[in-house]
């Protein structure tokens, strides 16, 4: 959401605002080189709008993450070490879901869980409106 611009971290004090607003700055910054350096007239002209007014360049920060979301999630959860309590032990059973992961070259429908529903990252929240999460 943050990277799509749809976030609703609004901050709570005047030190949040102050991250919140360099956290956006850099992200116009970023993705304004990305826009600068599209090589096709073509998608430079699909884009234009973005960078008109406020430059916040939500169109193209929405193309990228769709294109890069799973992506993201992986380096996320696959780069995390042994130490890393990002999998937390589920609720049912006290266990973690070891072995559950695509870091393994698993693919699609050949995958380590029944059903090969891997490809289900959390990230599937996206269009979730953020109260209803």
């Amino acid at each position: 959401d943050i990277v799509r611009g749809k976030d609703l971290y609004l901050g709570y004090d005047d030190e949040e605002k102050k991250q919140r607003d360099e956290l956006e700055n850099n992200l116009k910054r970023i993705f304004q080189e990305i826009y600068n350096n599209l090589n096709d007239a073509h998608v430079q002209e699909h884009y234009k709008d973005d960078v008109k007014g406020t430059k916040n360049y939500y169109k193209l920060r929405n193309a990228w993450w769709e294109l890069n979301r799973e992506t993201v999630w992986k380096a996320i959860t696959c780069g995390a070490g042994q130490n890393d309590k990002y999998f937390r032990n589920t609720c049912n059973g006290g266990e973690q879901t070891k072995g559950y992961c695509r870091c393994n070259g698993d693919k699609p429908g050949d995958d380590k869980t029944s059903g090969g529903k891997a490809d289900q990252v959390p990230t599937y929240f996206d269009y979730v409106p953020q109260f209803l999460r």
